[in-house]
């Protein structure tokens, strides 16, 4: 039941959440508990598939590969774990004032929904399913985004509803495509069909339409266009759910591609070595033209996702393992500086640097929190983002991906002068408005949420070596098939 239960526990936890509907105080509390217990079982996942490799469950009584499988291995195991810590923080912080989404009935049954949907693409060893996970992932996240009813939310809603539903068709066509050539859906079953030479003509091209609507997904260029044109009008604690996780479902899936069919042909890892790195570039330069604290951060995911598809790119198991590093690394400095926005719009009034100042003397606690999350996020050693980097720099440089590796180490660098922007202008500068920062009441549980996180990305920096013993085995599970 453990491979079950990243599904089935957010699932329960929102339908308790929607009947409880007329009672907001116990709809919480529900809420944290069904976090925190999916927290617990993720941690046991973890464990055990550390311990067995593999754990899977056939649904629906029929014999594999026709049944509906469930399978955590290593790295599926790694995401859950993720995903669940981050779910944990994200509502422990919503039941603070910290620019808390409001609390309507739907609000917690669409926060679990979203990360049930996220933790059934973890474990799913069905592609069909792997497209209906994809389905309630969008569901979701379109509720969360139109959540508040406001013309700019419903805006944001139809934007990234325009670019996803193209995403959503091309998922769909590529699976039915897929079917239609191999007759099976089960990931073990197609890893062998892909070996059939008389796919050896169709399949790359079936599988090419696959990728395209995982990068889409994933907000990679050119098609991340939705992501900064709906992310900012998210409040802060949904914003860290929905930008921490939903685009690492897409890179995670991209991962599994490459793991089930027998090989990418080299011209596909060559294009999306290239598309990763306009990926990191086109992102990091539009973080750094914004002046709203959310644009900025929205701006960054999709730089950030350039050095997942890198990993993805490189083909090996040590880019593999790279990329799993780096993509818990995001997820947690990622939900932690959107967390810190919303800690920084409570405390001085406004989302835009040029409006705000002064957190360094009155807050001096939230600016240690901040440097801790900026220095991850830039990859200064001995942060979590640095171990990351490095894994995806050293493994570039050893298959002589020169320009690869060297543009990875330029964007850190870019991303260091959006983080000493917000430095100054948030921190460093007097506020133009002094009597703005007035005590916010009723913020605990969003510091404790924030100060929870960014626990966890230090000590993910400075003891990292559990972490990458777990990664490098995993990857060695996501190692690519044979042809």
């Amino acid at each position: 039941m453990l491979v079950l239960a990243p599904v089935l526990l957010p699932l329960l936890t929102a339908l308790l959440a929607a009947a409880l509907y007329r009672h907001e105080t116990a709809r919480r509390w529900a809420s944290l508990a069904g976090a925190l217990l999916s927290l617990a079982c993720a941690l046991a996942l973890a464990v055990e598939a550390d311990r067995l490799g593999r754990i899977s469950v056939a649904l629906g009584g029929w014999p594999l590969p026709y049944a509906i499988e469930f399978a955590a291995d290593r790295a599926g195991a790694f995401m859950v774990l993720v995903a669940a810590l981050l779910g944990a923080a994200v509502v422990l912080h919503q039941v603070g004032r910290a620019d808390a989404a409001p609390e309507t009935p739907i609000l917690h049954p669409l926060l679990h929904g979203l990360l049930a949907a996220a933790g059934g693409a973890f474990v799913t060893a069905d592609l069909f399913n792997l497209y209906v996970w994809f389905e309630l992932l969008l569901i979701a996240a379109l509720g969360l985004l139109a959540h508040g009813g406001q013309p700019r939310q419903l805006d944001a809603a139809f934007k990234y509803l325009a670019l996803n539903l193209l995403g959503t068709l091309l998922l769909l066509v590529a699976v039915a495509f897929i079917f239609g050539a191999t007759g099976q859906l089960n990931f073990a079953a197609l890893t062998e069909a892909s070996r059939r030479p008389e796919l050896a003509g169709v399949l790359p091209v079936y599988v090419a339409l696959l990728a395209l609507a995982l990068l889409l997904k994933a907000g990679a260029f050119p098609l991340f266009a939705w992501l900064p044109a709906s992310y900012h009008t998210l409040p802060a604690p949904v914003l860290a759910l929905v930008g921490g996780l939903v685009t690492k479902v897409g890179v995670f899936a991209l991962l599994r591609v490459g793991q089930v069919f027998a090989g990418s042909p080299p011209p596909f890892d060559e294009a999306l070595g290239w598309i990763a790195l306009a990926t990191m570039l086109s992102g990091v330069l539009g973080a750094a033209h914004h002046w709203d604290l959310r644009r900025i951060l929205a701006f960054h995911i999709v730089s950030q996702i350039g050095y997942l598809l890198l990993g993805v790119a490189l083909a090996t198991p040590a880019g593999a393992a790279g990329a799993l590093f780096f993509t818990a690394h995001n997820i947690l400095v990622k939900a932690d500086l959107f967390l810190i926005a919303g800690l920084i719009w409570a405390l001085a009034g406004h989302y835009d640097l040029r409006r705000i100042g002064g957190l360094y003397r009155a807050r001096p606690g939230l600016a240690a929190l901040f440097l801790i999350a900026a220095f991850s996020l830039v990859g200064v050693p001995p942060s979590s983002g640095f171990w990351g980097k490095f894994l995806l720099v050293r493994e570039s440089f050893a298959q002589e991906r020169y320009v690869w590796g060297g543009v990875a180490l330029a964007v850190g660098a870019l991303t260091l002068y959006s983080m000493t922007k917000i430095w100054l202008e948030a921190f460093w500068k007097p506020h133009p408005e002094p009597d703005r920062q007035a005590p916010a009441p009723g913020l605990k549980p969003a510091w404790w949420a924030v100060t929870l996180l960014t626990a966890l990305v230090l000590a993910l920096g400075l003891m990292p070596e559990p972490a990458l013993r777990y990664v490098e085995s995993a990857a060695l599970g996501l190692e690519r098939a044979k042809p």
